[in-house]
């Protein structure tokens, strides 16, 4: 057994390794002259000053919030204190419904971490409800500030540090260190797979293998180019319907999403429904794709695919579904046809978790204005793509306490291993988005709202108008979506002529789409009052239990009610490129520019 003394010298000499580490990996991180930071704390400055000003010229409200600020945190003190001997005694404030920071005892048995908690909760609620309070404040001024008002009050919360976390502290002591010493080893790994940004795993990297554990619907590529690989799935009927199924992921992550493991794969479930499904997969760009924009992902990433499909099965026409940005890649697509007077190959469109109307697009809103997304195109133009790591943690940011500092705390502070889970693989399995793409993204569709105006997109030159797609539209939101909220995709949803049906889901952007008949958690609501107030459509709707997918697939039917089923289309081997899931999907962040030693290789 060895001794204390040798232990914590081991344990110390350890740290000192590893924070001189960290620092190197800090120091490789940092970029001096970086134009998003400067916009960020630009906008930021300006926005403060607005909220001074407003409230210099409130200085009775103001002196009243401090009032009651100091008269809570007396009360906070001696409430804390007397609970030893008087445990009825309640706390002066208290954690929101569902906020897990501070579910350790001694959080509530200890006065002083009593004090701590009670003190951080006090601070954080009245910075915000300052905000909020303060007459006079620009909507938007007052939404950035009160995000990153959050952001900061959430990252210096007692429960990320070891000296105010009870938990924290007992965990080290038992352990001597060891969880700090595991910690800061993860941390490193994690930093060194990062942007500029901390990327936080949310699991193990290597618990899941592509094409094996996930994405392993068997299928075949059947066709690439330099967007994309098509993959065309195994038939598992004997008969399958006449009309194809051309499934469109979001390019801005990998398409496994729709086919994790079997028991949860909307792909799979589609097969086995005897749908003939094809699927693209999108390439991972790299800085060679810098001028690859959106309106080659609408000709190369769908226009192309679909002739393919034809000349495959003969079919002219396609059932298609499109996913997040996919959906609104596969509208304009749609609009696109119809503007060029092609033939309209999508006889249906499902739209997952879509916006068109990009008016009021959520709380990433508050990184929607113009210092702020010039400053996102120079650093595109600068590196020739959006990084995929840094928008990921973007979005976790959304969520912060939940997808950011909880696996914080569980992997650095507490030294754990993150759980495997499939759909966290896939989070973090993040891609790159070309900068052409992504510029035109953030300005055109976001800043601008372009697509709600006819014409005003334009395509390869040719300008598109949504209200003249008439194809039959089925819309899934999900009703605690944080990235495309509900209300923002049922207004995009009337600008199509086409007739459509709306359908609200439970749960979030992913949990809610990808909801299995056999798991019986998620219900929906559907056959509310097709008028442009959501909440009158939300009012007259009728909720249902079990998925949505049974309700899709009936919708489905219906527009396929009038085709005969067709012997099952077996994939020729003289058509496949590569066995599913390609080689697209297995491209992973950060991608190296391909060397001439490496092209020769490749040649050879």
């Amino acid at each position: 057994m060895p001794s204390t003394e040798k232990s914590y010298g081991e344990f110390f000499e350890k740290l000192c390794e590893c924070n001189a580490q960290l620092f190197k990996t800090f120091q490789e991180k940092s970029t001096v002259d970086n134009p998003l930071h400067k916009a960020m704390l630009q906008v930021n400055a300006k926005d403060l000053g607005a909220f001074m000003d407003e409230a210099s010229r409130q200085p009775t409200k103001v002196m009243q919030t401090q009032m009651k600020w100091w008269q809570d945190q007396m009360q906070i003190w001696q409430s804390s204190f007397l609970k030893a001997s008087d445990p009825e005694i309640g706390d002066v404030i208290k954690p929101e419904k569902g906020d897990k920071r501070f579910k350790d005892p001694m959080w509530s048995e200890d006065a002083m971490f009593d004090v701590i908690k009670q003190s951080y909760l006090l601070l954080a609620n009245n910075m915000l409800d300052m905000i909020k309070n303060t007459a006079g404040l620009d909507d938007d001024v007052k939404a950035r500030l009160t995000f990153f008002t959050r952001q900061m009050v959430n990252a210096v919360a007692p429960t990320n540090f070891i000296a105010t976390n009870p938990e924290l502290l007992r965990l080290t002591m038992e352990q001597n260190g060891a969880n700090l010493i595991k910690g800061m080893e993860q941390l490193q790994e994690d930093l060194q797979t990062s942007a500029e940004v901390l990327r936080v795993r949310m699991t193990n990297k290597d618990a899941f293998d592509v094409g094996k554990d996930l994405a392993s619907t068997p299928g075949e590529v059947v066709f690439r180019n330099e967007l994309l690989e098509l993959i065309q799935y195994h038939p598992k009927t004997d008969k399958v319907k006449l009309r194809p199924m051309l499934i469109v992921p979001p390019f801005i992550n990998k398409y496994y999403i729709l086919d994790l493991r079997q028991k949860n794969s909307l792909v799979n479930w589609l097969v086995e429904q005897g749908h003939t499904v094809f699927l693209i997969s999108w390439r991972n760009p790299d800085v060679s794709m810098a001028e690859v924009g959106f309106e080659d992902y609408v000709t190369q990433g769908i226009i192309e695919p679909l002739e393919k499909i034809e000349q495959l099965t003969g079919e002219a026409h396609v059932n298609a579904l499109g996913y997040c940005i996919g959906g609104t890649l596969l509208s304009i697509a749609m609009a696109y046809m119809v503007s060029k007077r092609m033939k309209q190959r999508i006889k249906s469109a499902t739209l997952l978790t879509t916006i068109l109307d990009f008016s009021q697009p959520g709380e990433i809103g508050v990184f929607i204005n113009e210092p702020i997304v010039s400053a996102l195109e120079m650093q595109n133009n600068a590196m020739g793509f959006m990084d995929g790591r840094a928008l990921g943690v973007s979005f976790s940011f959304l969520r912060e306490n939940s997808l950011y500092w909880n696996y914080y705390v569980d992997n650095y502070l507490k030294g754990l291993s993150p759980v495997d889970f499939d759909l966290l693989h896939w989070n973090n399995d993040s891609t790159n988005v070309t900068a052409a793409c992504h510029n035109f993204i953030i300005r055109e569709l976001y800043l601008e709202n372009k697509l709600t105006t006819p014409k005003e997109i334009k395509i390869h030159g040719t300008g598109i108008d949504l209200s003249k797609v008439k194809t039959p539209c089925y819309f899934l939101s999900t009703r605690e979506d944080h990235i495309a909220e509900w209300k923002t995709t049922y207004k995009g949803s009337h600008l199509l002529s086409a007739n459509v049906t709306f359908v609200l889901g439970e749960s979030g952007h992913v949990a809610g789409v990808v909801n299995p008949p056999a798991k019986e958690k998620y219900g929906y609501w559907e056959g509310g009052k097709r008028v442009l107030d959501s909440d009158e459509w939300f009012n007259t709707a009728e909720h249902h239990d079990g998925s949505w997918w049974l309700h899709w697939a009936e919708w489905l039917n219906k527009q396929d009610e009038k085709s005969e089923d067709v012997e099952a289309r077996q994939i020729d081997k003289a058509n496949s490129l590569q066995a599913a899931p390609g080689s697209y999907v297995l491209q992973q962040l950060p991608i190296m520019p391909v060397t001439a030693d490496a092209e020769e290789a490749e040649t050879a």
